[in-house]
Protein backbone atom coordinates (compact mmCIF):
# COMPACT_ATOMS: atom_id res chain seq x y z
CA UNK A 1 0.00 0.00 0.00
CA UNK A 2 1.17 3.54 -1.04
CA UNK A 3 0.20 4.49 2.50
CA UNK A 4 1.81 1.68 4.80
CA UNK A 5 2.94 2.46 8.02
CA UNK A 6 5.35 1.01 10.53
CA UNK A 7 4.35 0.95 14.18
CA UNK A 8 7.59 0.83 16.55
CA UNK A 9 6.55 -0.28 20.09
CA UNK A 10 8.48 0.14 23.68
CA UNK A 11 11.60 -0.32 24.10
CA UNK A 12 12.50 0.39 20.60
CA UNK A 13 10.77 3.91 20.74
CA UNK A 14 12.20 4.78 23.89
CA UNK A 15 15.94 3.36 22.45
CA UNK A 16 15.24 5.83 19.22
CA UNK A 17 14.09 9.10 20.97
CA UNK A 18 17.09 8.37 23.28
CA UNK A 19 19.66 8.45 20.62
CA UNK A 20 18.13 11.70 18.31
CA UNK A 21 18.27 13.37 22.20
CA UNK A 22 21.67 12.62 22.19
CA UNK A 23 22.92 12.79 18.97
CA UNK A 24 21.45 16.84 19.04
CA UNK A 25 22.76 17.51 22.35
CA UNK A 26 26.38 15.97 21.69
CA UNK A 27 26.42 18.50 18.44
CA UNK A 28 25.02 22.00 21.03
CA UNK A 29 27.00 21.28 23.96
CA UNK A 30 30.42 21.80 23.39
CA UNK A 31 28.80 25.38 22.34
CA UNK A 32 28.29 25.98 26.11
CA UNK A 33 30.26 28.59 28.44
CA UNK A 34 32.83 31.43 27.50
CA UNK A 35 35.72 29.23 26.22
CA UNK A 36 33.39 27.20 23.52
CA UNK A 37 34.56 24.62 20.82
CA UNK A 38 33.12 25.16 17.19
CA UNK A 39 30.93 23.07 15.76
CA UNK A 40 31.65 22.88 11.36
CA UNK A 41 28.97 22.07 9.24
CA UNK A 42 29.69 21.71 5.60
CA UNK A 43 28.05 23.40 2.77
CA UNK A 44 25.26 22.01 0.92
CA UNK A 45 26.37 23.92 -2.51
CA UNK A 46 29.25 25.28 -4.01
CA UNK A 47 33.02 24.65 -2.86
CA UNK A 48 33.14 26.97 0.37
CA UNK A 49 34.75 26.50 3.48
CA UNK A 50 32.65 24.89 6.00
CA UNK A 51 30.19 27.15 8.26
CA UNK A 52 31.77 27.73 11.76
CA UNK A 53 28.97 27.92 14.06
CA UNK A 54 28.95 28.04 18.18
CA UNK A 55 25.22 28.95 18.86
CA UNK A 56 22.62 25.70 19.47
CA UNK A 57 20.17 27.81 17.47
CA UNK A 58 21.41 28.00 14.41
CA UNK A 59 23.40 24.60 14.80
CA UNK A 60 20.16 22.75 15.42
CA UNK A 61 18.34 24.49 12.25
CA UNK A 62 21.38 23.38 9.87
CA UNK A 63 19.96 19.65 11.01
CA UNK A 64 17.23 19.22 8.71
CA UNK A 65 17.33 15.06 9.27
CA UNK A 66 19.39 12.52 10.69
CA UNK A 67 19.81 8.55 9.81
CA UNK A 68 16.82 6.89 10.86
CA UNK A 69 13.65 7.49 11.25
CA UNK A 70 13.44 6.55 15.48
CA UNK A 71 16.30 8.93 15.71
CA UNK A 72 15.13 11.42 13.33
CA UNK A 73 11.83 11.81 15.49
CA UNK A 74 14.12 12.57 18.68
CA UNK A 75 16.39 14.84 17.10
CA UNK A 76 13.61 17.34 15.76
CA UNK A 77 11.83 17.46 18.81
CA UNK A 78 14.87 18.97 20.49
CA UNK A 79 15.22 21.08 17.14
CA UNK A 80 11.90 22.35 17.31
CA UNK A 81 12.30 23.71 20.81
CA UNK A 82 16.14 25.05 20.18
CA UNK A 83 14.73 26.78 17.60
CA UNK A 84 12.06 28.29 19.01
CA UNK A 85 14.25 29.60 22.20
CA UNK A 86 16.96 31.26 19.39
CA UNK A 87 13.86 32.92 17.78
CA UNK A 88 12.23 34.09 21.09
CA UNK A 89 15.03 34.75 23.66
CA UNK A 90 17.99 34.50 21.58
CA UNK A 91 20.04 32.84 24.21
CA UNK A 92 20.30 29.77 26.58
CA UNK A 93 19.88 26.63 23.76
CA UNK A 94 22.80 24.84 24.48
CA UNK A 95 21.48 25.41 28.72
CA UNK A 96 18.19 23.91 27.85
CA UNK A 97 19.43 20.63 25.68
CA UNK A 98 22.03 19.80 28.45
CA UNK A 99 19.18 19.74 31.01
CA UNK A 100 17.19 18.64 28.19
CA UNK A 101 19.45 15.51 28.15
CA UNK A 102 19.64 14.56 31.71
CA UNK A 103 16.36 14.97 32.68
CA UNK A 104 15.66 12.57 29.85
CA UNK A 105 18.30 10.14 30.56
CA UNK A 106 17.30 9.75 34.68
CA UNK A 107 13.26 9.12 33.47
CA UNK A 108 14.69 6.63 31.32
CA UNK A 109 16.17 4.81 34.12
CA UNK A 110 13.91 5.10 36.62
CA UNK A 111 10.81 3.99 33.31
CA UNK A 112 13.11 0.77 33.02
CA UNK A 113 13.13 0.16 37.23
CA UNK A 114 9.12 0.15 36.64
CA UNK A 115 8.09 3.41 37.04
CA UNK A 116 5.52 5.52 35.71
CA UNK A 117 6.03 7.84 32.97
CA UNK A 118 2.88 10.03 33.36
CA UNK A 119 3.80 10.20 37.55
CA UNK A 120 7.11 11.13 36.94
CA UNK A 121 5.97 14.03 34.32
CA UNK A 122 3.27 15.05 36.78
CA UNK A 123 5.62 16.04 39.49
CA UNK A 124 7.87 17.37 37.38
CA UNK A 125 5.66 19.96 36.94
CA UNK A 126 5.07 20.52 39.65
CA UNK A 127 8.75 21.24 40.54
CA UNK A 128 8.89 23.52 37.68
CA UNK A 129 6.98 26.45 39.00
CA UNK A 130 9.05 26.39 42.14
CA UNK A 131 12.05 26.72 40.15
CA UNK A 132 11.01 29.77 38.48
CA UNK A 133 9.95 31.62 41.49
CA UNK A 134 13.19 30.89 42.69
CA UNK A 135 15.19 32.14 40.32
CA UNK A 136 12.82 35.34 40.29
CA UNK A 137 13.23 35.84 44.05
CA UNK A 138 17.51 35.88 42.96
CA UNK A 139 16.78 38.41 40.21
CA UNK A 140 17.93 41.94 40.43
CA UNK A 141 17.45 45.00 38.25
CA UNK A 142 20.11 45.94 35.34
CA UNK A 143 21.18 49.49 35.80
CA UNK A 144 23.57 51.61 33.86
CA UNK A 145 25.31 50.88 30.63
CA UNK A 146 28.37 49.32 32.69
CA UNK A 147 25.95 46.53 33.94
CA UNK A 148 24.90 46.23 30.58
CA UNK A 149 27.99 45.57 29.13
CA UNK A 150 28.80 42.70 31.63
CA UNK A 151 25.87 40.77 30.77
CA UNK A 152 27.03 41.34 27.01
CA UNK A 153 30.16 40.17 27.78
CA UNK A 154 29.09 37.45 29.95
CA UNK A 155 27.00 36.35 26.82
CA UNK A 156 29.13 37.09 23.51
CA UNK A 157 32.14 37.51 25.35
CA UNK A 158 33.84 40.14 22.71
CA UNK A 159 34.44 42.98 24.74
CA UNK A 160 34.08 45.52 21.90
CA UNK A 161 30.67 43.91 20.85
CA UNK A 162 29.62 43.59 24.86
CA UNK A 163 30.66 47.77 25.39
CA UNK A 164 28.79 49.20 22.64
CA UNK A 165 25.13 46.92 23.14
CA UNK A 166 25.44 48.12 26.50
CA UNK A 167 25.48 51.67 25.19
CA UNK A 168 23.23 51.15 22.89
CA UNK A 169 20.13 49.26 24.64
CA UNK A 170 21.37 51.87 27.73
CA UNK A 171 19.66 54.80 24.90
CA UNK A 172 17.39 52.98 23.13
CA UNK A 173 15.71 50.47 26.23
CA UNK A 174 14.36 47.02 26.35
CA UNK A 175 12.15 47.79 23.10
CA UNK A 176 14.14 49.96 21.46
CA UNK A 177 15.37 49.27 17.66
CA UNK A 178 18.27 47.92 16.74
CA UNK A 179 20.03 46.92 13.06
CA UNK A 180 23.09 44.94 12.86
CA UNK A 181 24.52 45.23 9.60
CA UNK A 182 27.81 44.30 7.41
CA UNK A 183 30.21 47.02 8.65
CA UNK A 184 32.68 48.74 6.43
CA UNK A 185 36.39 47.63 8.07
CA UNK A 186 37.51 45.37 10.93
CA UNK A 187 36.13 47.27 13.89
CA UNK A 188 32.25 47.64 15.03
CA UNK A 189 30.43 51.10 14.81
CA UNK A 190 27.51 52.23 15.93
CA UNK A 191 24.81 54.87 14.75
CA UNK A 192 21.76 56.49 16.59
CA UNK A 193 18.77 57.56 14.59
CA UNK A 194 16.75 60.57 15.79
CA UNK A 195 13.18 59.90 16.05
CA UNK A 196 11.06 57.07 14.86
CA UNK A 197 11.45 55.78 11.48
CA UNK A 198 9.83 52.73 8.64
CA UNK A 199 11.49 50.74 6.18
CA UNK A 200 9.75 52.16 2.75
CA UNK A 201 10.49 54.03 -0.93
CA UNK A 202 9.59 57.28 -2.31
CA UNK A 203 7.62 56.09 -5.31
CA UNK A 204 10.50 58.47 -7.11
CA UNK A 205 13.81 59.49 -6.46
CA UNK A 206 13.70 62.90 -8.38
CA UNK A 207 11.12 64.01 -4.99
CA UNK A 208 14.35 63.34 -2.79
CA UNK A 209 16.41 67.06 -3.01
CA UNK A 210 19.06 66.39 -1.89
CA UNK A 211 21.28 64.17 -4.66
CA UNK A 212 24.51 63.98 -2.71
CA UNK A 213 22.53 62.08 -0.03
CA UNK A 214 19.61 60.85 -1.89
CA UNK A 215 17.26 62.58 1.27
CA UNK A 216 14.86 65.17 1.63
CA UNK A 217 13.76 66.73 5.12
CA UNK A 218 10.56 68.63 5.14
CA UNK A 219 10.91 70.83 8.26
CA UNK A 220 6.80 71.52 9.97
CA UNK A 221 5.44 68.59 7.81
CA UNK A 222 1.70 67.72 7.19
CA UNK A 223 1.04 64.05 6.81
CA UNK A 224 -1.15 61.81 5.02
CA UNK A 225 -1.13 58.38 6.54
CA UNK A 226 -2.89 56.07 4.21
CA UNK A 227 -2.47 52.36 2.99
CA UNK A 228 -4.90 53.92 -0.87
CA UNK A 229 -4.34 53.34 -4.13
CA UNK A 230 -4.01 57.05 -5.78
CA UNK A 231 -4.41 56.70 -9.36
CA UNK A 232 -6.35 59.99 -10.31
CA UNK A 233 -3.99 63.22 -9.76
CA UNK A 234 -6.87 65.15 -9.45
CA UNK A 235 -6.94 63.77 -6.05
CA UNK A 236 -3.50 65.12 -4.84
CA UNK A 237 -4.75 68.60 -6.11
CA UNK A 238 -6.76 69.68 -3.55
CA UNK A 239 -4.62 67.56 -0.78
CA UNK A 240 -1.32 69.89 -1.49
CA UNK A 241 -3.36 73.11 -2.26
CA UNK A 242 -5.08 72.70 0.98
CA UNK A 243 -1.74 71.99 3.10
CA UNK A 244 0.09 75.19 1.55
CA UNK A 245 -3.14 77.30 2.01
CA UNK A 246 -2.43 77.22 5.73
CA UNK A 247 0.85 78.01 6.07
CA UNK A 248 2.23 74.09 6.56
CA UNK A 249 5.63 74.05 4.74
CA UNK A 250 5.71 70.12 3.93
CA UNK A 251 3.91 67.36 2.98
CA UNK A 252 4.14 63.91 3.17
CA UNK A 253 2.37 61.21 1.54
CA UNK A 254 1.77 57.97 2.57
CA UNK A 255 0.27 55.21 0.53
CA UNK A 256 -0.08 51.79 -1.06
CA UNK A 257 0.29 52.99 -4.98
CA UNK A 258 1.03 56.11 -6.71
CA UNK A 259 -0.03 55.86 -10.88
CA UNK A 260 2.47 57.40 -13.49
CA UNK A 261 0.31 60.33 -13.70
CA UNK A 262 -0.04 61.12 -9.81
CA UNK A 263 3.75 61.07 -9.68
CA UNK A 264 4.21 63.55 -12.34
CA UNK A 265 1.88 65.73 -11.10
CA UNK A 266 3.85 65.79 -7.90
CA UNK A 267 7.37 66.65 -8.99
CA UNK A 268 5.71 69.29 -11.27
CA UNK A 269 4.13 70.79 -8.11
CA UNK A 270 7.52 70.75 -6.08
CA UNK A 271 9.65 72.70 -9.42
CA UNK A 272 6.81 75.20 -9.50
CA UNK A 273 6.87 76.00 -5.81
CA UNK A 274 10.52 76.15 -4.40
CA UNK A 275 9.53 76.84 -0.63
CA UNK A 276 6.73 73.83 -0.47
CA UNK A 277 7.82 70.70 -1.45
CA UNK A 278 5.40 66.80 -1.45
CA UNK A 279 7.13 63.48 -0.86
CA UNK A 280 4.90 60.43 -1.41
CA UNK A 281 6.21 57.41 -0.14
CA UNK A 282 4.50 53.27 -0.20
CA UNK A 283 3.13 52.54 2.89
CA UNK A 284 5.10 49.64 4.76
CA UNK A 285 3.99 46.39 6.01
CA UNK A 286 3.60 43.32 3.91
CA UNK A 287 0.81 42.08 5.63
CA UNK A 288 -2.30 43.20 6.11
CA UNK A 289 -1.94 43.24 9.88
CA UNK A 290 1.29 44.61 9.84
CA UNK A 291 0.24 47.81 7.82
CA UNK A 292 -2.83 48.01 10.11
CA UNK A 293 -0.34 48.60 12.71
CA UNK A 294 1.94 50.49 10.95
CA UNK A 295 -1.17 52.91 10.12
CA UNK A 296 -2.21 52.90 13.94
CA UNK A 297 0.86 54.06 15.21
CA UNK A 298 1.36 56.97 12.57
CA UNK A 299 -1.63 58.14 13.58
CA UNK A 300 -1.29 58.33 16.93
CA UNK A 301 2.40 59.64 16.96
CA UNK A 302 1.47 62.71 14.89
CA UNK A 303 -2.47 63.31 15.67
CA UNK A 304 -3.77 62.30 12.71
CA UNK A 305 -6.22 60.03 11.11
CA UNK A 306 -5.46 56.80 9.14
CA UNK A 307 -7.37 56.54 5.76
CA UNK A 308 -8.28 52.61 5.06
CA UNK A 309 -9.02 51.57 1.80
CA UNK A 310 -10.63 48.58 3.57
CA UNK A 311 -13.26 51.09 4.67
CA UNK A 312 -13.68 52.37 1.39
CA UNK A 313 -12.27 55.81 2.43
CA UNK A 314 -10.77 57.83 0.04
CA UNK A 315 -8.79 61.43 -0.76
CA UNK A 316 -12.09 62.97 -1.13
CA UNK A 317 -13.24 65.10 1.65
CA UNK A 318 -10.01 64.49 3.97
CA UNK A 319 -9.97 67.65 6.06
CA UNK A 320 -6.81 69.70 7.32
CA UNK A 321 -7.33 67.90 10.81
CA UNK A 322 -7.42 64.82 9.25
CA UNK A 323 -3.60 65.34 8.68
CA UNK A 324 -1.26 64.14 10.98
CA UNK A 325 1.66 66.35 11.77
CA UNK A 326 5.48 67.14 12.99
CA UNK A 327 8.21 69.04 13.78
CA UNK A 328 10.28 67.11 10.87
CA UNK A 329 9.86 64.41 8.70
CA UNK A 330 12.58 62.95 6.24
CA UNK A 331 12.77 60.22 3.56
CA UNK A 332 15.60 58.64 1.79
CA UNK A 333 15.81 55.73 -0.51
CA UNK A 334 14.59 52.85 1.90
CA UNK A 335 13.11 54.69 4.89
CA UNK A 336 11.19 57.62 6.08
CA UNK A 337 11.09 59.04 9.61
CA UNK A 338 9.19 61.38 11.93
CA UNK A 339 10.86 63.28 14.74
CA UNK A 340 8.31 65.59 16.95
CA UNK A 341 5.29 64.22 16.08
CA UNK A 342 2.74 66.10 17.33
CA UNK A 343 0.07 63.50 18.91
CA UNK A 344 -1.62 63.68 22.22
CA UNK A 345 0.81 61.81 24.65
CA UNK A 346 -2.12 61.02 26.59
CA UNK A 347 -2.76 58.79 23.78
CA UNK A 348 0.60 58.14 22.66
CA UNK A 349 0.51 56.57 26.59
CA UNK A 350 -2.39 54.64 26.25
CA UNK A 351 -1.10 53.40 22.70
CA UNK A 352 1.91 51.76 23.97
CA UNK A 353 0.44 50.38 27.35
CA UNK A 354 -1.60 48.54 25.13
CA UNK A 355 1.10 47.38 23.31
CA UNK A 356 3.17 46.19 26.12
CA UNK A 357 0.03 44.37 27.33
CA UNK A 358 -0.42 42.41 24.50
CA UNK A 359 3.56 41.65 24.24
CA UNK A 360 3.77 39.98 27.35
CA UNK A 361 0.30 38.17 26.80
CA UNK A 362 1.19 36.37 23.82
CA UNK A 363 3.74 33.60 23.30
CA UNK A 364 3.85 33.60 19.36
CA UNK A 365 7.67 34.79 18.22
CA UNK A 366 6.16 36.30 15.06
CA UNK A 367 3.71 38.74 16.99
CA UNK A 368 6.22 39.38 19.66
CA UNK A 369 8.56 40.22 17.15
CA UNK A 370 5.94 42.39 15.31
CA UNK A 371 5.11 44.55 18.75
CA UNK A 372 8.77 44.73 19.62
CA UNK A 373 9.41 46.98 16.92
CA UNK A 374 6.48 48.32 16.95
CA UNK A 375 7.27 49.35 20.89
CA UNK A 376 10.64 50.51 19.86
CA UNK A 377 9.48 52.92 17.24
CA UNK A 378 6.96 54.62 19.89
CA UNK A 379 9.43 54.89 22.16
CA UNK A 380 12.11 56.62 19.80
CA UNK A 381 14.72 54.69 20.20
CA UNK A 382 16.63 53.39 17.05
CA UNK A 383 19.98 52.52 16.54
CA UNK A 384 22.54 50.67 13.80
CA UNK A 385 25.11 48.31 14.76
CA UNK A 386 27.69 47.91 12.24
CA UNK A 387 30.07 44.56 12.64
CA UNK A 388 33.10 44.23 11.00
CA UNK A 389 35.78 42.07 11.20
CA UNK A 390 38.72 40.33 8.86
CA UNK A 391 36.64 38.10 6.76
CA UNK A 392 32.88 37.47 5.41
CA UNK A 393 32.67 34.70 7.29
CA UNK A 394 33.63 36.07 10.33
CA UNK A 395 31.28 38.60 9.46
CA UNK A 396 28.41 36.59 9.61
CA UNK A 397 29.50 34.89 12.40
CA UNK A 398 30.35 38.01 14.52
CA UNK A 399 26.29 39.24 13.44
CA UNK A 400 24.81 36.38 14.61
CA UNK A 401 26.29 36.80 18.28
CA UNK A 402 25.54 40.41 17.72
CA UNK A 403 21.76 39.29 17.53
CA UNK A 404 22.20 36.47 20.09
CA UNK A 405 23.14 38.55 22.68
CA UNK A 406 21.12 41.58 21.77
CA UNK A 407 17.98 39.22 22.27
CA UNK A 408 19.29 38.08 25.82
CA UNK A 409 19.67 41.77 26.53
CA UNK A 410 16.35 42.52 26.37
CA UNK A 411 15.12 39.89 28.17
CA UNK A 412 17.89 41.15 31.14
CA UNK A 413 16.88 44.76 31.11
CA UNK A 414 12.57 43.17 31.00
CA UNK A 415 12.94 40.89 33.82
CA UNK A 416 16.89 41.70 35.49
CA UNK A 417 19.67 39.65 35.81
CA UNK A 418 20.78 36.65 38.49
CA UNK A 419 24.60 34.87 38.36
CA UNK A 420 25.95 33.84 35.77
CA UNK A 421 27.51 30.54 34.64
CA UNK A 422 25.36 28.12 35.80
CA UNK A 423 25.39 29.34 39.57
CA UNK A 424 21.95 30.70 39.63
CA UNK A 425 20.33 27.21 38.78
CA UNK A 426 23.04 25.66 41.05
CA UNK A 427 21.58 27.83 44.05
CA UNK A 428 17.85 26.06 42.99
CA UNK A 429 19.67 22.94 44.25
CA UNK A 430 18.92 23.42 48.13
CA UNK A 431 15.37 24.24 47.15
CA UNK A 432 14.60 20.58 45.11
CA UNK A 433 16.26 18.73 48.44
CA UNK A 434 14.34 20.55 50.89
CA UNK A 435 10.83 19.42 48.54
CA UNK A 436 12.30 15.68 48.69
CA UNK A 437 12.82 15.77 52.52
CA UNK A 438 9.48 17.39 52.98
CA UNK A 439 7.66 14.20 50.44
CA UNK A 440 6.68 11.35 51.50
CA UNK A 441 6.00 9.95 48.28
CA UNK A 442 8.79 7.87 46.08
CA UNK A 443 7.80 9.06 42.30
CA UNK A 444 7.85 12.99 43.95
CA UNK A 445 11.19 12.19 45.41
CA UNK A 446 12.39 10.59 42.18
CA UNK A 447 11.39 13.80 40.23
CA UNK A 448 12.95 16.31 42.44
CA UNK A 449 16.44 14.18 42.18
CA UNK A 450 16.25 14.23 38.66
CA UNK A 451 15.85 18.33 38.44
CA UNK A 452 18.65 18.28 41.39
CA UNK A 453 20.56 17.04 39.02
CA UNK A 454 19.91 18.35 35.96
CA UNK A 455 20.33 22.03 37.64
CA UNK A 456 23.98 21.19 37.92
CA UNK A 457 24.17 19.93 34.61
CA UNK A 458 25.06 23.39 32.41
CA UNK A 459 27.71 23.86 35.37
CA UNK A 460 29.81 20.66 34.44
CA UNK A 461 29.24 21.26 30.50
CA UNK A 462 30.82 24.39 31.17
CA UNK A 463 33.86 23.08 33.32
CA UNK A 464 34.73 20.21 30.80
CA UNK A 465 34.32 22.67 27.64
CA UNK A 466 36.62 24.63 29.42
CA UNK A 467 39.15 21.50 29.22
CA UNK A 468 39.06 21.01 33.37
CA UNK A 469 37.72 18.09 35.50
CA UNK A 470 34.18 19.00 36.24
CA UNK A 471 34.24 16.42 39.11
CA UNK A 472 36.66 18.08 40.89
CA UNK A 473 35.74 21.71 40.18
CA UNK A 474 32.47 20.68 41.53
CA UNK A 475 33.69 19.49 44.65
CA UNK A 476 35.09 22.79 45.49
CA UNK A 477 31.89 24.65 44.09
CA UNK A 478 30.06 22.69 46.89
CA UNK A 479 32.61 24.04 49.79
CA UNK A 480 31.99 27.40 48.11
CA UNK A 481 29.21 29.52 50.15
CA UNK A 482 26.24 30.86 47.71
CA UNK A 483 26.14 32.75 45.03
CA UNK A 484 29.71 31.16 44.18
CA UNK A 485 31.02 29.37 40.57
CA UNK A 486 33.81 28.39 38.69
CA UNK A 487 34.71 31.57 36.53
CA UNK A 488 36.34 29.32 33.52
CA UNK A 489 38.52 32.10 32.30
CA UNK A 490 40.39 32.99 35.54
CA UNK A 491 40.12 29.20 36.77
CA UNK A 492 38.87 30.32 40.27
CA UNK A 493 35.75 29.82 42.20
CA UNK A 494 34.87 33.21 43.19
CA UNK A 495 31.57 35.09 43.43
CA UNK A 496 29.77 35.53 40.37
CA UNK A 497 28.03 38.69 40.84
CA UNK A 498 31.43 40.59 42.26
CA UNK A 499 33.04 39.10 39.36
CA UNK A 500 30.23 40.82 37.07
CA UNK A 501 29.22 37.63 35.47
CA UNK A 502 26.10 37.37 35.05
CA UNK A 503 22.58 35.72 33.37
CA UNK A 504 19.70 36.87 32.01
CA UNK A 505 17.19 35.53 34.04
CA UNK A 506 14.19 35.49 31.29
CA UNK A 507 16.72 33.15 29.76
CA UNK A 508 17.50 31.02 32.45
CA UNK A 509 14.00 30.75 32.91
CA UNK A 510 13.02 29.54 29.22
CA UNK A 511 16.25 26.89 29.19
CA UNK A 512 14.50 25.18 32.33
CA UNK A 513 11.18 25.43 31.21
CA UNK A 514 11.50 24.19 27.56
CA UNK A 515 14.40 21.47 29.28
CA UNK A 516 11.97 20.20 31.64
CA UNK A 517 8.76 20.57 29.34
CA UNK A 518 10.49 18.71 26.35
CA UNK A 519 12.18 15.79 28.53
CA UNK A 520 9.07 15.05 29.85
CA UNK A 521 7.10 15.09 26.88
CA UNK A 522 9.14 12.51 25.45
CA UNK A 523 9.29 10.33 28.41
CA UNK A 524 5.39 9.63 27.80
CA UNK A 525 6.05 9.38 24.23
CA UNK A 526 4.87 4.93 23.95
CA UNK A 527 4.59 4.72 20.33
CA UNK A 528 6.10 6.13 16.92
CA UNK A 529 4.26 5.50 13.98
CA UNK A 530 5.79 6.30 10.58
CA UNK A 531 4.21 6.78 7.12
CA UNK A 532 5.85 5.31 3.91
CA UNK A 533 4.33 8.06 1.87
CA UNK A 534 2.14 11.28 3.96
CA UNK A 535 -1.14 10.86 2.63
CA UNK A 536 -2.33 13.47 0.15
CA UNK A 537 -5.62 14.28 1.54
CA UNK A 538 -7.43 13.49 4.61
CA UNK A 539 -11.24 12.27 4.47
CA UNK A 540 -13.42 13.68 7.23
Amino acid sequence: MANSQRVILQPGAYRGIREGIALMANAVRPTLGPLPRIVALDRLVGEKPPELLDDGGVIARRIIQVAGKDRDMGAMLVRQLLWRMHEETGDGTATAVVMLQSIFEQGLRYVAAGGNAMVLRRYLDKGLPLILNHLDGMAVPVEGPGQLTQIAESICYDHEMARMLGEIFDIIGEYGQLETRSGRGREMEREYVEGMYWKSQPFSRDMLMDKARYRTDLEDAAIVISDLQIDEPRLLVPVISMVAKAGIKNLLIICRSLSDEAQALVLYANKKNENFKTVVTKTPGLTPTEVAGVLDDVAVLTGGRPLRRAAGESLDGLKLVDFGRARKAWADRFNFGIIGGKGDPREIRTHIARLRKAFTGTKDSEIRKGLQVRLGKLLGGSATLWVGASTEQDIALRKALADRTAGALRGAVREGVVPGGGVALLECRNLMREQIEKSTNRDEQMAYRILVRALEEPTRVIIENAGYNPDEIMAEVRLAVDGKGFDVRSATVTDMREAGIFDSVAVQKDAIVGAVKTAALALTVDVLIHRKKPPESVNP
